[in-house]
């Protein structure tokens, strides 16, 4: 989980400045953690304090978060920001995408989202629980009380997968395989491939794959932020997601990366980490 949000504060200064040098600074004065952080943790005090995983839990801890982290640097989504702010305003909900998976007791509603938000935030998930069926089943929870898009809760449930996958001894092998087979994406392109063409996109589909393409070529933590940084595009969320995974697969992140992510962070968020890492 700490890989997930330094990938997020290293990658913050980049998102809407984009580097393609691999050697860029990790740090500098305008570093800070943004709302992928933020969600991170809410998903993560999610689990450790509603025991069913409900839907109406999940909804509950982020306003709770959003509430008492209000000033920090946040770029959410609009359909995100109305459902945050202002749910009467919320476009309807596309019945295309099924069912509702829960009737919100503030009458906030899922909004068909495909966004690479519902990955950035489930790192959480891929650390708390003892079997793969379970990490992939409440990874689906934790995606659909907003990004309820195939696509949206595809890329939780294979981002959340991988971690718990890296976390438990498999090789980047049997990491890729079993993504590709299960979810479909081609993570056989490489960053050769991708670094001339990639572009800004928001969606599980078009960052998910990239950042564990990152985190596939990567040989160790440090590797992978900066492979995902300097890819470009939304560098923050791109490379919170390859750094969730880097940190479940390499286990140490040298300190010179990880003190300065700490001393940027408040005291509940790093007691919470420290909650979620025992669970691995």
């Amino acid at each position: 989980m700490l890989g997930a949000i330094i990938g997020d504060i290293v990658g913050s200064v980049y998102e809407f400045h984009n580097t393609r040098n691999y050697d860029f600074p990790m740090f500098s004065e305008e570093t800070r953690y943004t709302d992928d952080s933020l969600m991170t943790v809410a998903v993560a005090w999610w689990l450790l304090n509603d025991p069913g995983f409900s839907h109406q839990g999940l909804e509950d801890a982020i306003l709770r978060f959003e509430k008492a982290y209000p000033d920090i640097w946040a770029d959410y989504g609009m359909s995100f920001t109305d459902w945050l702010y202002d749910p009467k305003r919320q476009s309807s909900f596309d019945v295309g995408n099924g069912p509702l998976p829960y009737v919100s007791k503030t009458g906030r509603h899922p909004y068909g989202s495909l966004g690479n938000g519902s990955a950035m935030r489930v790192s959480a998930v891929g650390w708390f629980f003892d079997t793969l069926a379970e990490t992939e089943r409440v990874a689906k929870i934790s995606a659909e009380i907003t990004h309820n898009h195939p696509e949206g809760i595809k890329g939780a449930q294979a981002t959340a997968a991988a971690i718990f996958l890296a976390r438990t001894g498999k090789s980047k092998d049997e990491i890729r395989d079993y993504v590709e087979k299960t979810y479909g994406y081609d993570l056989h392109k490489t960053l050769a491939y991708w670094r001339p063409i990639y572009d800004w996109d928001e969606s599980c589909q078009g960052t998910v794959p990239q950042a564990m393409i990152c985190f596939l070529e990567s040989d160790n933590f440090e590797d992978a932020i900066r492979k995902a940084v300097s890819l470009g595009g939304d560098s923050d969320t791109l490379a919170c997601i390859t750094g969730g995974i880097a940190e479940a697969f390499y286990k140490d992140i040298p300190a010179a990366i990880a003190n300065p992510v700490l001393a940027l962070l408040p005291e509940e968020f790093k007691t919470i980490m420290t909650q979620i890492r025992a669970r691995g």
